[in-house]
């Protein structure tokens, strides 16, 4: 092996060796960029979880809402409806008195 062919075996591995450290380095980005990503993924996980629970409470409250409307209504629609009743009783009552 001569002195020319030394050299030619040295930048080649000269070369290899680059692109060996410039791939390393590509790696650690690509790396990181996942780690970012991530992290990410984990801060819209958490945003995620605090909407359902959020959502739940509110799907709790306007349940409770609507029970106790069904109550109220339960207790309200008969008296109305007797009211009602003794209105047109006493319609009538004076339409009759009249003749």
């Amino acid at each position: 092996m001569n002195d020319e062919d030394a050299r030619r075996i040295i930048r080649v591995l000269e070369e290899m060796r680059d692109q060996q450290r410039l791939q390393l380095e590509r790696q650690a980005e690509a790396l990181n960029l996942q780690r970012e990503q991530f992290a990410l993924l984990g801060k819209q996980t958490d945003r995620a979880e605090r909407l359902q629970d959020r959502a739940e409470a509110i799907q709790a409250k306007s349940a409770q809402l609507v029970s106790g409307s069904r109550k109220v209504l339960a207790v309200v629609l008969p008296v109305i409806l007797l009211l009602v009743v003794v209105l047109v009783v006493y319609i009538v009552w004076l339409i009759m008195r009249r003749y």
